[in-house]
């Protein structure tokens, strides 16, 4: 399949897009990072379609707030939940990206059973004072960042030439790197190009993701989970991804040595392996 359609599906409060991959397979379920675009899982989600069907919904999109309110993750997953119901699906497999797990952590834990099988590659689990404690949006290191996060190139060239110059997108598959381009920068008002995940949204999200402590709710996670972990992730100061599968009844911590906190950016080929032998009963 070269193109998967874009549909739509109606929440209580709310409506949410998705890229729909169809497939005769059972469903998965793919979350994306924050900031970023469900489009990013193309290479990968291309590769899995027809052996499974696939939506990748759109999460930065259908919920707003300021970056001082915060976007909540909880109510993501409550979102995540529904979707689940307004779809009629039944023991869906899922996976999540960064926020996107952490998102799945928090629907499986408290709307579930949900899933048959989960897979978390890089998980924001954040130490638990940090819950605790009170944050404004230039505080907290990723939001503040995103804040100041440029969002402006007069065409495609000079946005280009500007992911090529910065660290974050240096280790990037290239396909994805043009997906970035094409999907997460959209034509702007005045003309040129923005982000079109606003830094704004992307800092209520950032924000969003303090709303709610995952470490207690790891144990009343029951399904089947593969933990991802990049061996050069930045997070790897921070979060303890170990000590979380150690948390999961039935779960299993794989890590990949050579990449860091995007490994679907950095290697979508070894993420579609992984996720083909994490799915597999």
């Amino acid at each position: 399949m070269a193109e998967p359609d874009i549909l739509t599906q109606e929440l209580t409060d709310t409506s949410i897009k998705y890229l729909h991959y169809a497939g005769e397979g059972p469903t998965l379920i793919m979350l994306h990072a924050t900031g970023f675009s469900p489009w990013l899982w193309h290479p990968i989600a291309r590769a899995l379609s027809g052996e499974y069907r696939i939506i990748a919904p759109f999460l930065s999109h259908h919920r707003t707030a300021s970056p001082e309110e915060g976007i909540s993750w909880q109510v993501l997953a409550d979102d995540l939940y529904q979707l689940c119901r307004k779809l009629d699906l039944d023991k869906p497999l899922l996976v999540g990206h960064s926020m996107g797990g952490t998102i799945i952590t928090l629907a499986e834990a408290c709307h579930g059973p949900l899933a048959d099988r989960i897979i978390l590659i890089e998980p924001i689990y954040l130490p638990s004072w940090l819950y605790e404690t009170e944050v404004s949006p230039e505080q907290h290191p990723m939001a503040g960042k995103a804040l100041q996060r440029r969002n402006y190139w007069q065409d495609t060239t000079e946005a280009r030439n500007y992911l090529y110059s910065r660290s974050l997108f240096k280790s990037w598959d290239e396909e994805v790197l043009e997906l970035y381009l094409s999907r997460c920068m959209v034509p702007g008002e005045n003309g040129g190009l923005t982000l079109d995940c606003h830094p704004r949204t992307e800092a209520a999200l950032f924000m969003g993701g303090l709303k709610k402590n995952p470490w207690p709710l790891l144990p009343e996670v029951s399904c089947p989970v593969l933990i991802i972990e990049g061996g050069q992730s930045e997070n790897k100061s921070e979060i303890d991804l170990s000590k979380a599968a150690s948390l999961f009844p039935n779960a299993h911590h794989h890590q990949v040595d050579e990449a860091g906190h995007l490994i679907p950016m950095e290697n979508p080929a070894v993420i579609e392996e992984l996720i083909r032998g994490g799915l597999q009963k």
